[in-house]
């Protein structure tokens, strides 16, 4: 695996780190369970960092020496790709593996290097896509200006493409013009020995939160893509004064840290600071505590190619309001386990939180319809489904660049 970016061990909902971070090691966790040994390869940026870390039998993250041993940002790591995809190859030389699987449009430029130096199957995972962002209004400007050619090589010469729906893989071949026969869709999971209904109240005293009252939540990086601004202004037109709102997570991208000063002082504006409770970045297994506590999960983004937050917010029996837009349409069925807002603003928002709130019979049945739902997805299903198509590929001729 092949994760140049950012590491699966690197904290969710700051920086870099998000649900590709939780989906990559959640998958080698599952494989490495099923018995595959699973090694990701990720850019050091910790010169503290061990050059190898064990995370449990089978699976193992090496971090890669290219560039600085220090943050670099994401839209200055294409230069690093050779200098990367030369350390892998170099390990991958004395190790012989099966097959590299790459992550993201960074790690894709360096398994496509890596397939022909090794001659190796190579599968992609997108996790976003540029001219998918650029349609939606999602792209901040900030990426290397060869993204979008990049993912269309890689997208060429890889010998398969995970898409986790249907939308998503409509997407590779209509904006990308990807094979449909090289595209697998893959749903991720969610791992339910953490994320299952519990008792709201407890968990709001184990967090330090009010047991009375609505709560919101918001739980990811804040970037404008995520919507925290919308979280904040969906609190701001609720006709409830027992509403108040939780927003975990840091300053993600190049704009990050301006968006962060920004809703906090949408918050002070609006005059809801004693309302409005922040949070720093979690570690992943205690997300499954602020969802618990939550009445409602927000989930305004501008695009999202699945939604991982909201899989996990309704494992936990919490309803989601989430934009329509991307893989939450394929995740939350509108109006059974959530609702789907088609305008991306604070009082549609609103409104469809009233829709939840203003009926406890209604929100509990969102909840429990939620909560049977995200049973069909798990990391067991999704390993299997990837241990399969490796299998596959192992026994067919290479896909030639396009």
């Amino acid at each position: 695996m092949l994760s140049m970016h950012t590491s699966p061990l690197a904290q969710p909902g700051t920086g870099d780190g998000g649900g590709m971070n939780v989906y990559v090691r959640e998958l080698c966790t599952a494989l490495a369970r099923a018995g595959s040994e699973c090694d990701v390869f990720t850019r050091a940026d910790d010169p503290e960092a061990p050059a190898v870390i064990p995370v449990e039998p089978g699976f193992r993250v090496h971090h890669v020496p290219a560039g600085p041993i220090a943050p670099v940002p994401k839209a200055d790591l294409g230069g690093l790709v050779e200098e990367f995809a030369d350390g892998v190859g170099t390990w991958l030389e004395r190790s012989p593996v099966q097959l590299i699987h790459a992550h993201y449009w960074l790690s894709g430029a360096a398994g496509h290097l890596l397939k022909h130096r090794l001659d190796l199957p190579l599968v992609s995972t997108f996790h976003t896509l540029e001219r998918v962002k650029a349609a939606t209004g999602a792209s901040d400007g900030g990426d290397d200006p060869r993204r979008v050619e990049t993912e269309q090589a890689v997208i060429g010469c890889s010998d398969a493409i995970l898409a986790p729906n249907v939308p998503e893989s409509d997407h590779l071949v209509n904006l990308y013009d990807a094979p449909r026969d090289r595209i697998r869709v893959v749903a991720p999971g969610v791992d339910h020995a953490f994320f299952a209904p519990g008792d709201r109240t407890r968990a709001r005293r184990a967090l330090g939160l009010p047991t009375e009252g609505r709560m919101l939540l918001f739980i990811g990086r804040i970037q404008p893509l995520k919507g925290a601004d919308v979280a904040v202004g969906t609190l701001e037109h609720l006709r409830r004064e027992d509403a108040f709102l939780v927003v975990a997570g840091g300053a993600s991208g190049p704009g990050g840290q301006a968006e962060v000063v920004r809703v906090r002082a949408l918050v002070d504006e609006a005059g809801l600071s004693d309302r409005v409770h922040f949070f720093p970045p979690q570690p992943h297994e205690l997300v499954s505590t602020f969802c618990r506590a939550a009445d409602v999960c927000l989930v305004p983004s501008r695009t999202e190619s699945f939604g991982l937050v909201a899989l996990e917010a309704g494992a936990c029996g919490v309803p989601v309001v989430a934009t329509s837009v991307g893989g939450l349409r394929s995740l939350i069925v509108d109006g059974q386990t959530g609702v789907l807002v088609p305008e991306r603003r604070p009082e549609a928002f609103a409104r469809a939180v009233e829709w939840v709130l203003n009926s406890p019979e209604r929100g509990r049945a969102l909840g429990q319809a939620a909560a049977v739902n995200a049973r069909r997805y798990s990391w067991r299903r999704a390993a299997a489904a990837v241990d399969s198509l490796h299998s596959e590929l192992s026994e067919r001729q290479l896909v030639e660049c396009a």
